[in-house]
């Protein structure tokens, strides 16, 4: 049996009943054994600011954010579409866990990239936009199977719960073959 590996999850939507952070907890309930999954908030963190780094004093959300990406194998972004983008809490949390320069704490990380729209677009550009960021970060990223969840207001009952089974298929084999690729990457 391999290692278990830790995956932070970044969630790009800061509503505690987003769509995103319930398919992000779906992910975890169907991940194989070997991963643990726990979502890293990104909410509190204020923005980036260089001249904090270099006059102080650094937010102690800041360090907390930092360390706990650092302490994981992996990381798995989970995110919605703003204005054909990222939403700007991800692009901050982002910032804030890759500065000061060269000292990122995502460099190397086996990452992988989950999208998601109430609507048929599946939030692509957000998806590309983030994998842009990904590449300058120097995370690799899982390339197969894609994850452009469509019409994901109609996958969840009222109590938050996965209720389609082919979506429950499809998240099984993304886990398991994000899994495969954290063995295969760290």
């Amino acid at each position: 049996m391999t290692q278990p590996r830790t995956v932070a999850v970044l969630v790009g939507s800061l509503r505690k009943a987003s769509l995103s952070r319930k398919i992000a907890h779906s992910l975890a309930a169907l991940a194989p054994e070997n991963l643990t999954l726990k979502v890293v908030e990104i909410g509190d963190l204020p923005h980036y600011n260089q001249d904090l780094e270099e006059d102080g004093p650094v937010p102690a959300a800041w360090t907390d954010f930092r360390d706990a990406v650092r302490a994981a194998d992996a990381v798995l972004f989970v995110t919605p579409e703003f204005n054909r983008s990222v939403p700007g809490a991800l692009k901050n949390a982002i910032d804030v866990g890759s500065r000061p320069y060269g000292k990122s704490v995502f460099s190397g990380k086996p990452a992988a990239v989950v999208s998601q729209s109430p609507g048929a677009l599946a939030a692509f550009g957000a998806n590309h936009h983030l994998r842009q960021s990904l590449v300058f970060l120097n995370m690799p990223v899982l390339q197969q199977p894609e994850a452009y969840i469509g019409n994901s207001a109609t996958l969840f009952d009222e109590g938050g719960e996965l209720v389609k089974d082919d979506t429950r298929a499809f998240f099984t084999s993304f886990m398991a073959a994000f899994g495969a690729w954290i063995e295969k990457t760290a």
